[in-house]
């Protein structure tokens, strides 16, 4: 499988402020590859059935995935729904969310 294609992988920091809200208070971004694929009609369609917007499913090597919520592909960024690992493979099916989606395509 051609693990090829460039994405971020995006964890957010989060901290609890003074009234213990917890809030996002940083992210840090890094490169890893995969394998980049649109999800399937099914996915697509029983994903919005539960209120979820399935758009790609991002494969890598499982050892590159440190639980990252956020996948930026080019330059659009999607949250991580669910996971599968498969041997030394992981999929991260992604959708494209409000409060991910702070890309170069908003305004």
């Amino acid at each position: 499988m051609d693990r090829s294609t460039p994405i971020q992988l995006i964890k957010v920091m989060r901290e609890k402020d003074a009234h213990g809200v917890e809030r996002s208070a940083a992210e840090t971004a890094r490169a890893v590859f995969a394998n980049v694929k649109s999800a399937s009609a099914k996915e697509f369609f029983e994903g919005g059935r539960n209120g979820l917007n399935p758009q790609y499913v991002f494969t890598m090597f499982l050892y590159d995935y440190d639980n990252e919520t956020i996948v930026e592909y080019d330059g659009v960024r999607y949250g991580v729904y669910r996971t599968y690992v498969k041997g030394d493979a992981i999929e991260l099916h992604a959708e494209r969310k409000g409060g991910t989606n702070r890309d170069r395509h908003s305004g």
